[in-house]
């Protein structure tokens, strides 16, 4: 049984190759290429939109309100960080304005298509409309309507749930968020 305190998941190192990328533009705000999250050979793929806030203002690591809210959840439904791998849309905080649909897909062609090759999990679980939107590849796709059942996208089984931020500013998403990470567990219990 995992403890309720939030922890640092360990951080895949991001290929040597790719710490520099510059494709997306991302590169000029000034913030860390952040691969991936948690068991990099896990069987369930976290897709957020964007790595977030990892440390303070003076470099100190920190596990920031999205984090704590997705433990908290993975916790209370039974996984473990050995279950998950969490990785993003984006593989930058922005800081500032950019062009959301180039930037999103160019990271998405670069880096996550690379990620899923290597990967190959055998859940996607998307949290938030962004991660929904851009791995959906529809732009109307909404997690309230999605939510509750699995798709299959490119040739994954996805199901979707709101973002744990969301899930911190909004109390009443609490239950249905629980309800969606116990959905994905009952799924992921069922094929092993």
């Amino acid at each position: 049984m995992q403890n309720d305190c939030p922890e640092l998941w360990p951080e895949e190192p991001t290929p040597h190759d790719l710490v520099n990328c510059g494709k997306c533009g991302l590169d000029k705000h000034g913030t860390r290429m952040v691969w991936g999250e948690g068991n990099p050979e896990a069987p369930i793929m976290v897709l957020l939109d964007n790595p977030g806030a990892r440390e303070d203002k003076e470099g100190n690591s920190f596990v920031c309100g999205t984090r704590q809210t997705l433990q908290k959840a993975v916790t209370t439904v039974g996984l473990s960080s050995e279950d998950l791998y969490i990785t993003y849309i984006l593989k930058r905080k922005p800081v500032r304005s950019y062009d959301k649909e180039v930037v999103r897909q160019t990271c998405m062609s670069y880096h996550l298509e690379q990620q899923l090759k290597e990967k190959k999990p055998k859940f996607i679980f998307c949290l938030g409309n962004t991660a929904v939107q851009s791995f959906f590849e529809d732009p109307l796709a909404e997690v309230k309507s999605l939510r509750g059942k699995l798709h299959q996208v490119k040739e994954y089984q996805v199901a979707v749930a709101y973002h744990p931020l969301a899930v911190r500013r909004r109390p009443n998403l609490w239950a249905l968020f629980l309800e969606d990470w116990n959905f994905l567990a009952d799924r992921y219990v069922g094929t092993g």
